[in-house]
């Protein structure tokens, strides 16, 4: 099997015990064979963990595309099956989604980030995740010094609830069909409305709170953020429903006037974001959020040697460190 093209690398690494492996996505300026032995130092990786048991391509490659088009950006990039997922070795847990919803998978990602680090010298990591692999990098982000910021699409921050019983769906699929039940319906969900105010801002029962306080860790100490939100189609936990407890208003509120946390939605994509213009629309805001936030890795080396005592900078005559211009969009996007 062919285990590296001229942009891309088949790797393998040994974590927790586990073998797992990725796919390197090589920057054009770095000729090197292998991802341990680039030709720049520094800079930022970027590092893709699955959503929830789908491999590390994601739904429809959409995880390789964004990749591709990152490491034609200059970022090193990573796409790393987790322990049991994919092609990685290991066994998942019965419970997935409540063994993620714990930060289950947060060892081995910590692990996969400091292994990048150690190994080929990046000065730190920029976490991506989309639904679950959103709780799995904010997990890995808190327990991570070198996590230099976080990519969600999608994240959700409620542990999920039993199905309702199945009168209750028919009399909810009555009330919006019947003339009668319409205006009975509307009645309940003006209560629910009522019940919200009422109880302020004190979160539900389904609140996940121990990836909260994850969250407000990583965000009210700055770490920069970019938030993707697809309102065009319901996401579980992202969009709610009338009357139910808003996560994504509360997050933004509980990581304080010092965060950098940046809320995007894209009208045109549905959850998986895999349609051509969820895609297409997550690229250019991606490209500009890293741009406004980390120096590639070859412009980071530049940047570590215009910043040496006596070294004046080229393109500027100073001595200080070349940094990326300001994206105008991260301002106008955030909170």
């Amino acid at each position: 099997m062919q285990q590296a093209t001229e942009t891309r690398e088949l790797i393998r690494i040994e974590i927790l015990g586990y073998r797992l492996r990725g796919t390197y996505h090589r920057p054009a300026e770095d000729s090197s064979a292998s991802w341990t032995g680039r030709t720049s130092s520094g800079g930022t990786a970027i590092l893709f963990f699955n959503s929830l048991a789908l491999p590390r391509a994601a739904t429809g490659d959409s995880a390789v595309y964004w990749a591709e088009a990152f490491a034609r950006r200059g970022y090193p990039t990573f796409r790393f099956d987790l322990p049991g997922l994919g092609d990685s070795d290991g066994q998942t847990s019965t419970d997935l989604l409540e063994f993620i919803n714990s930060g289950g998978f947060a060892p081995a990602a910590v692990g996969i980030a400091k292994e990048l680090v150690d190994r080929a010298g990046y000065s730190g990591v920029v976490m991506v995740g989309h639904c679950a692999g959103a709780v799995t990098a904010n997990y890995a982000a808190a327990a991570f010094k070198k996590c230099k910021g976080m990519i969600l699409l999608d994240p959700y921050f409620h542990l999920p609830v039993a199905k309702r019983p199945e009168t209750r769906e028919m009399l909810s699929d009555w009330a919006r069909r019947s003339v009668v039940g319409r205006p009975l319906s509307n009645l309940f969900d003006r209560l629910k409305h009522l019940r919200l105010f009422l109880r302020g801002s004190a979160l539900p029962g389904n609140a996940n709170t121990k990836l909260l306080s994850k969250w407000k860790e990583v965000s009210a100490a700055g770490l920069p953020i970019l938030v993707f939100k697809a309102p065009g189609i319901k996401a579980q936990g992202t969009k709610p429903r009338v009357g139910e407890f808003d996560y994504l208003e509360y997050v933004t509120k509980l990581a304080g006037r010092k965060s950098d946390l940046v809320m995007k939605s894209i009208e045109t994509a549905d959850h998986s974001f895999a349609n051509r213009a969820g895609r297409e629309a997550v690229r250019e805001a991606a490209e500009g959020w890293l741009a406004c936030h980390f120096l590639p890795a070859d412009s980071a080396a530049h940047a570590k040697a215009d910043s040496l005592p006596g070294k004046a900078n080229k393109r500027s005559g100073s001595t200080k460190t070349r940094v990326a211009p300001p994206n105008p969009d991260c301002a106008l996007e955030g909170r």
